[in-house]
């Protein structure tokens, strides 16, 4: 079942996942930006990256705006060259920025990973699979008991989650990438 699914996801304009977010993408535009589901839209990919349904971990849609960053158009003099209005886009990914947004929404939760759910032309919407620390459940469980540890406290914020690695490019390795690790601030900046 969930290769079949999985298989549907990937390639969602050649499936029926393309009439299914046709629907749902009018509703979820109407709502708001970050909202709590009962259960993952896509289910082969949330239980590769540690769903369970079990007490303690929730999944919530994250809304984010597509695009770079938006900036005002100066009214001093300058050359429109210099400017610096078109082309800025922030270090971060958008997948990023929608797991610190559904962060700051539920704070007592860790954000354990996030997948796309689907886009339109003004927004992207990522599904946040959320962790609570403090649950017992979650403290007994051998595949999710490392995130109760201290180290991984506000750990999207960080940087920690697969989103924030792969932004900062620790995914590549050898050749190129020799400023990035420790860290982008600890080769002063030259990383990226």
């Amino acid at each position: 079942m969930y290769k079949s699914i999985a298989k549907a996801w990937n390639r969602p304009k050649a499936s029926y996942v393309k009439e299914l977010l046709r629907e749902r993408l009018i509703e979820w535009r109407r709502g708001r930006s970050v909202v709590r589901l009962d259960h993952p839209t896509r289910l082969d990919r949330a239980r590769a990256l540690g769903f369970k349904a079990k007490p303690g971990i929730i999944v919530v849609r994250s809304r984010i705006r597509r695009g770079g960053r938006r900036k005002e158009r100066v009214n001093a003099a300058r050359k429109p060259k210099k400017m610096g209005v078109k082309k800025y886009t922030p270090k971060k990914s958008l997948r990023w920025i929608a797991e610190e947004r559904a962060q700051r929404r539920y704070p007592n939760l860790e954000v354990l990973n996030s997948y796309w759910v689907g886009e339109d032309g003004r927004y992207k919407y990522y599904e946040v699979i959320l962790v609570d620390p403090s649950h017992p459940s979650i403290k007994n469980d051998k595949n999710l008991k490392w995130i109760v540890e201290k180290q991984h406290k506000g750990r999207v914020f960080r940087g920690l989650t697969s989103a924030g690695k792969h932004s900062r490019g620790l995914r590549n390795k050898g050749k190129g990438a020799e400023k990035i690790r420790p860290s982008i601030r600890a080769n002063k900046g030259r990383g990226k």
